[in-house]
């Protein structure tokens, strides 16, 4: 962990944990060789059919990581439902489980906003990390 990556009292700023969550989610989809382009709308490029936006997330911290702390992320991926997933988030500094987070995604249509089923290449990657026991360390 960095020192940017702290707050005033010296300890990871919370909103920093999101975002980490959020790097694995991408790393996880480009170990699965889904390019950032295929979800994500990108500038110059056509959005995606399928939005997936998070629609809920949380965060437990179990304790506190300072600068200089080593810090290692595994996520598990797990369908909810035809249309919507959420991932998991562990947080480990050694052997020790620092925090959790969660986000769950919903697949809705680009266009009319409505609800509908997960894109492709995500099912793809919700099957294969659930075959090779879900959790993945990044």
């Amino acid at each position: 962990m960095r020192f940017g990556d702290t707050d005033a009292a010296g300890v990871m700023h919370f909103t920093r944990l999101l975002s980490w969550c959020h790097e694995a989610y991408e790393e996880s989809l480009e170990r699965y060789g889904i390019t950032a382009a295929a979800i994500f709308p990108g500038q110059g490029s056509p959005p995606p059919a399928v939005a997936l936006p998070i629609v809920h997330c949380s965060a437990d911290f179990r304790r506190p990581l300072v600068c200089g702390d080593p810090l290692a992320i595994a996520l598990e991926p797990v369908r909810i439902d035809p249309g919507c997933f959420e991932v998991r988030y562990r947080f480990s500094s050694g052997p020790e489980p620092v925090a959790e987070g969660l986000t769950r995604h919903l697949a809705i249509d680009s266009t009319s906003r409505e609800r509908c089923a997960l894109p492709e290449p995500i099912q793809r990657w919700l099957e294969a990390s659930a075959l090779q026991g879900g959790i993945q360390p990044l």
